[in-house]
Parts: C-alpha cells; sequence; structure tokens
C-alpha cells in the first residue's frame, strides 16, 4: 500500500470536514473484523481451546486484557478526524459471545461513550459471531433479528454465521444495517457466492417492506469488491452513477483498484474485505435528506507491524505462535452520511 497517497488523501479529507458540517450534519458507520476476541473459559458449544490458559495460543488474563484495551482504542478512534464523538454505529466480526462485548464496553477508552450492543449466539464452528455497537441517542432501534445463513445441499461441513439484521431510524429516516461475516476462503467461492445472493435476498424483501428505507450492508465478505460474490450474486456496483435507488453501491471498488488501499495484506498483497455498501436511495439526495458523503479505510501507524518481515502489514495479535500485542491483521473501514439543515 502506497503510505504516502494515504496521508494525502486524509490530509485532502480532513479539509473537506468543515466545509460539510456548514452544509450538514455528519453521522459515522464503521465496520471492523476484532480478529478472534475470546475470553480466556471455555464456553460450552465453542471452539476455543486455542484461546484457553493450557491452549495452543497460551491465551491467559493479561493478553485478554492488552486486546480489549488495544480493540477500545481503536473503535474510540473511529471516525474522530471528523466527527469529535466518533462513529454513531459499529459493526463487527470474530467476537466470542455477549460477555466479551460487555468487557470490551467496560474500557476506559470506551466507558463514557454510551453505546450498546446488538449480538446473536450463531452456529459458526469456530464459535464466532456478528456484532452491532450503537449510540441509542442517534440511532434508535426498533428490531433486530439473525437471519441463518442457508446452505447448499444442506452441507454444513463449514458452518458459517448468519446475517445481523438491525433496523430503525438514523436521522430520523428509517435504515437497516446487516452486518456479515461471509464464509472462508477455505470454504470456497461457491460459499460465498451464495452469501452475496441471500444478503441481495434480503435486502430486496427490507425494500418491499419499507421502500422508503436505506439500506447498508457491512462486513468482512472475505472477497474482494470486483469477485463475483460481491459483484454479481450481492449486486454491488463500483460507480454511484447509474445506481438505481434499490440497487447497491460499492466505494471499496475504486479505493482498492484505483488508490490502491486495502484493509489486509497476504503474501505482499493487499485485499479489501471490510467493506460497507449503500443502497442507491442514499446517493444524490437533494433536500434535507440522509445521504452517502464518503468512505475511508482507518488508519493510524500504531496499527501497522514497524519492523521485520511483515513491516508495513496490520499489527495483529499473535503470529506463528508469537503474541505481539497487536490489534487485527484487518484494519477498519467507514463511510460519512450526512443530512442537511440539522
Amino acid at each position: 500500500m502506497k503510505r504516502v497517497l494515504v496521508w494525502v488523501m486524509m490530509a485532502c479529507c480532513v479539509a473537506g470536514v468543515s466545509q460539510a458540517k456548514n452544509n450538514g450534519k455528519l453521522y459515522g458507520v464503521a465496520f471492523y473484523n476484532l480478529e478472534n476476541l475470546f475470553d480466556t473459559v471455555h464456553n460450552e458449544g465453542k471452539n476455543d481451546y486455542e484461546y484457553l490458559p493450557d491452549g495452543r495460543n497460551k491465551w491467559n488474563t493479561e493478553k485478554y486484557m492488552s486486546k480489549l484495551r488495544n480493540l477500545a482504542q481503536v473503535l474510540s478512534e473511529l471516525a474522530t478526524d471528523k466527527l469529535p464523538e466518533g462513529a454513531a454505529v459499529i459493526g463487527m466480526s470474530e467476537v466470542e459471545d455477549r460477555g466479551v462485548l460487555e468487557d470490551l464496553l467496560r474500557q476506559p477508552a470506551l466507558s463514557d461513550r454510551g453505546y450498546e450492543m446488538v449480538h446473536y449466539e450463531g452456529p459458526d464452528r469456530r464459535g464466532i459471531d456478528c456484532a452491532l455497537f450503537y449510540r441509542p441517542d442517534v440511532f434508535k432501534i426498533d428490531s433486530s433479528k439473525l437471519v441463518p445463513y442457508v446452505y447448499l445441499n444442506k452441507d454444513t461441513t463449514h458452518a458459517t454465521r448468519g446475517f445481523l439484521v438491525v433496523s430503525g431510524l438514523l436521522a430520523d429516516e428509517p435504515v437497516h444495517f446487516i452486518v456479515c461475516h461471509w464464509p472462508s476462503r477455505g470454504a470456497g467461492p461457491e460459499s460465498r457466492n451464495w452469501a452475496g445472493a441471500q444478503v441481495r435476498a434480503v435486502k430486496d424483501e427490507l425494500l418491499q417492506a419499507h421502500p422508503q428505507c436505506k439500506v447498508i450492508i457491512m462486513g468482512d465478505m472475505n472477497d474482494d469488491p470486483m469477485d463475483a460474490s460481491m459483484r454479481l450474486f450481492l449486486g454491488a456496483k463500483r460507480e454511484a452513477k447509474g445506481t438505481d435507488a434499490y440497487e447497491l453501491y460499492n466505494p471499496w471498488w475504486n479505493t482498492l483498484v484505483v488508490e490502491e488501499r486495502g484493509t489486509l495484506c497476504y503474501r505482499g498483497k493487499w485485499n479489501l474485505f471490510d467493506q460497507i455498501v449503500v443502497t442507491g436511495n442514499l446517493l444524490h439526495q437533494k433536500g434535507k435528506k440522509l445521504r452517502y458523503w464518503k468512505n475511508e479505510v482507518f488508519v493510524r501507524d500504531y496499527l501497522f507491524q514497524q519492523e521485520g518481515r511483515y513491516k508495513g502489514y496490520p499489527k495483529r495479535t499473535q503470529a506463528g505462535g508469537v503474541w505481539l500485542n497487536g490489534y487485527s491483521d484487518h484494519l477498519p473501514t467507514i463511510i460519512y452520511l450526512m443530512k442537511k439543515g440539522q
């Protein structure tokens, strides 16, 4: 990734903040893969054995508490370049259960933010789920549910996460958030294509029931924006121009291809699996309507390895059995929404 280009882009973003604020109120929506946020105690039904004190990772209280502090720092800083109060909504993946989320919200960096959570236990074979943090003073929830992933030919060899749907009012307008963590690369592209088709069906059903609502789909898709699961099966388009109201726009396509920025690095190649896509009715809005403004990969120096073989990669919690006291193997992503006249 071209780090100089990243910082130039960030400077341009900051320069445009005051103009955006003068035109209306901003709302930050973020997503972050927390990379195996497990506690140190075995939970029935969870494949958490490597994250126990006597497990492969020698996962103990010191490491767990450090992981919580590190993640809380990142979450607390999301969107603060443009909004002192931070993100209004944060989707997450790779959390073990509600308990680790409660521990996370108790961290000093987050304890005064007023976040509440949405979480459902899912059937993932590793025991990891998706979740959502939100500020109830900004996003007022009406309902939530976990839509199960339906398996092709009933083959549950790669049991995976469902799709977390959270519905409510953001800026007094109906918005549905769908938080995803699509099947792993090891499960094969067909499983992710099928995930894309299912999420598209969920989106269509929401819009059919509530034609005036907006839909925001976020998650670790385990695919890049131009891959078939995103491009064809989900139907997320590269350009905002020509995206109809009920279609999907994916701003991360150009982020990866044109700006050469990604969220994870494998064998020296950057990918952008962590995406937030929006329905076309958040584009080209006129008057006092909630609309999409811009997107960014969240970048801080501390999130990167500073030396060694993996210099410049995201600094993960551990690698090769060595505890690095890092954050995640993914970088967070953010979109900004704006509403005029507030």
